[in-house]
């Protein structure tokens, strides 16, 4: 937050300021050129303070997400997104809500490997080998093979669309690998005064998370009560 602030304050410094008094602008322009300042300081800060948002959005879908048939299906690619961030990929999401995709929602690279990943929140019925087929065109289009391909979905894959990504090499992630990974990548909360992951604990007024570094004098803590699906998660990780 302060580096946004303080990249706005500089912009404002520059257009609003320096700029106009170097060019010897009169009072009506200096008027101009500082409101001009103040509107792109404030128009950095913030863009930043959004990205921040929508960042934290998908940290707390992948931390607090007990069931994710609740989820929309932009929040699934969102999900799908954080995951894969975690296990060391860059993620750029390119699905948006209400347009098309042209079957690609996340573009992920590492090093110099770049996948194409589908999303499909399905959970009513199986993904078949047409959606399969469909990802390949895809893949083929952008002059990238099949092993550079993922299709991810909340239901199964069909026997034929099994077959059909084995043939092609398109990695295949259903409902109970995606759990499995994001179990995987989901961290233990840290303790708000140390940053010690805490541990998870009960009392007579139920579930808490207490820092393990109590016999230190940390007194870190947190009220599980209104979040039992966090409790839940936490019982149930390993």
């Amino acid at each position: 937050m302060s580096v946004a602030l303080l990249l706005g304050a500089a912009i404002y410094a520059a257009v609003g300021l320096v700029l106009p008094l170097s060019m010897g602008a009169h009072h009506v322009a200096l008027i101009g050129w500082n409101a001009l300042g103040v509107i792109l300081g404030w128009f950095v800060t913030v863009v930043w303070l959004f990205s921040q948002v929508q960042a934290a959005h998908r940290r707390h879908l992948l931390e607090w997400t007990t069931n994710l048939r609740l989820l929309s299906a932009q929040e699934f690619e969102w999900i799908v997104g954080e995951v894969m961030r975690r296990e060391g990929w860059d993620v750029e999401e390119t699905g948006r809500e209400a347009e098309a995709d042209g079957n690609v929602d996340l573009r992920i690279r590492r090093s110099d490997k770049e996948l194409l990943v589908q999303c499909k929140r399905w959970q009513s019925w199986p993904v078949g080998v047409d959606e399969i087929r469909k990802l390949a065109g895809t893949l083929m289009r952008e002059g990238l093979c099949g092993e550079d391909g993922v299709f991810v979905t909340l239901s199964h894959f069909t026997e034929p669309a099994i077959a059909e990504a084995s043939k092609v090499g398109i990695a295949l992630v259903d409902n109970e690998e995606l759990v499995r990974r994001i179990e995987n990548v989901r961290a233990s909360e840290p303790c708000p005064i140390c940053a010690t992951p805490m541990l998870l604990d009960r009392s007579k007024h139920g579930w808490w998370l207490r820092c393990p570094r109590w016999a230190n004098g940390c007194v870190g803590k947190r009220d599980l009560s209104a979040h039992p699906g966090r409790a839940l998660d936490l019982l149930l990780a390993d």
